[in-house]
């Protein structure tokens, strides 16, 4: 062999490492070069001023909601796209009202009830959404051991509903409320997965946007049950328990500590929470968006109409979408499910311990707070058990539907009232517009609640 090969050979061998060295210093130059890029600086500002809202919206999208979304897209293809666009503003005005009340009153939304309306009605509010909430949880637990056994069939299926519970008790009991805030935060970016999954099923593109933006509706009996469905798991009460609940939370965890101290707010403050309640409303309904248009543009397509799990869905999906497509959809159902059972559980034990004015909060230590965590045992427990009695998963859903529908038009009746109440209020007090767009609301759920209901018969 020649010098002039061995150079080149040489040469050749050293290429990888000296690529990867490269690429090493190339890396390192750039995160040192990072703080002082603004877009890099506006994107971290950004993503550190998200906190109750982002995770709030993205627990909307609980297994039980992805079952909805499913059955949606499977039923009438890309027909009923047109929701997640006007869900959207609706959700998001309802829960930047109760961000508002927390941030202003300092309480959560049952201690604020309980200052201004009477105990019986109050009572009744906290009684159907720990029944809706229980109801709810079941489901969740039931779709997160179905979506697991996907990927791995051999596991338990009894098994891992126990160890999910057990997972979701421990971190909402030991983890300080700080560190389990920044898991709640970072889980709800395990919605991206829909996005993904949803890209790979190569869709028409040129259809779904044209159904995104023209409303269509057929006026038969399933699909405006269907409709109802889909308003009442996307504006849920547990939702406005937990929003409020959560704006205290962050109050206590900067040094707020006492109700004197947290009553009133800036007008900064209420920019921030609007930003986030709209990002994490906007991330929830682009969620559903995608989840939709996959089982509209896959499943329909192919005549599979009748889906009523969210794991079925994500097996549905499979033959015609790829694996890739089937296990970021299945992984999508365990993260959800991670994190919207500790708000279902957590919005309960919420609303009970307001209710009887017991210490609680989730920045609180087991000791200091028993009463609370108690609630939020008990609850994660029943859920539990729903698992082990044969209720059929759809019945469960229907039941946490009708019990939903009952209490969220009552609560949004509620919330109205408080945050127009100037005296309540103040300055922070509802604009018109607001006002006129909770009460739409509130019909509407009345309908959704009315529809529930009437589906059992």
């Amino acid at each position: 062999m020649s010098k002039k090969q061995k150079d080149i050979f040489r040469i050749s061998a050293e290429a990888p490492a000296v690529l990867l060295d490269h690429t090493v210093d190339t890396t390192q130059k750039m995160m040192t070069a990072f703080p002082e890029n603004p877009v890099v600086k506006k994107t971290t500002d950004y993503w550190h001023s998200l906190g109750p809202g982002l995770t709030t919206g993205a627990a909307d999208d609980d297994p039980a909601g992805i079952a909805t979304y499913s059955q949606t897209g499977a039923q009438y293809g890309f027909q009923l796209l047109w929701l997640s666009a006007l869900t959207f503003p609706l959700m998001a005005v309802v829960q930047e009202m109760c961000a508002r009340i927390g941030l202003v009153t300092g309480r959560g939304l049952a201690g604020t009830i309980r200052l201004h309306f009477s105990r019986r009605l109050l009572m009744t509010c906290t009684l159907l959404l720990f029944a809706a909430n229980t109801f709810n949880l079941g489901a969740d637990l039931g779709a997160m051991a179905q979506a697991t056994q996907l990927i791995r069939p051999s596991l338990s299926f009894g098994w891992l509903v126990v160890g999910f519970s057990i997972l979701c008790i421990g971190l909402q009991i030991f983890t300080p409320y700080a560190r389990y805030s920044r898991y709640l935060k970072w889980l709800a970016l395990i919605l991206l997965s829909y996005v993904a999954s949803t890209l790979l099923a190569h869709l028409d593109w040129g259809n779904v946007l044209q159904h995104a933006v023209v409303p269509s509706i057929t006026f038969d009996k399933d699909q405006l049950i269907l409709i109802c469905a889909i308003l009442g798991t996307t504006i849920s009460p547990y939702l406005f328990f937990w929003q409020t609940s959560q704006e205290v939370e962050e109050e206590i965890a900067a040094g707020k500590t006492t109700v004197a101290l947290r009553r009133g707010t800036e007008k900064l403050a209420i920019r921030k929470m609007r930003l986030d309640v709209w990002t994490g409303m906007f991330l929830s309904n682009l969620v559903m968006f995608f989840i939709i248009a996959a089982c509209g543009g896959v499943l329909f397509s192919h005549g599979i109409t009748d889906i009523n799990s969210a794991s079925q869905a994500a097996e549905a999906l499979r033959p015609f979408a790829g694996s890739a497509s089937y296990s970021l959809f299945a992984l999508g159902i365990i993260g959800t499910g991670l994190l919207a059972i500790p708000v279902l559980a957590g919005s309960a034990s919420y609303a009970v311990a307001e209710t009887f004015r017991w210490r609680g909060g989730l920045n609180q230590k087991l000791k200091q707070a028993y009463a609370f965590y108690g609630v939020l045992i008990i609850a994660m427990l029943i859920g539990l058990s729903i698992n082990f009695i044969g209720l059929n998963p759809v019945k469960v859903l229907i039941y946490a539907a009708v019990a939903n529908g009952i209490v969220a038009p009552l609560v949004l009746a509620l919330i109205i009232l408080i945050s127009s109440n100037k005296r309540i209020m103040g300055a922070h007090v509802n604009k018109h517009s607001t006002t006129f767009i909770g009460w739409l609301v509130t019909c509407l759920m009345t309908v959704a609640g009315g529809a529930a209901i009437f589906s059992l018969f």
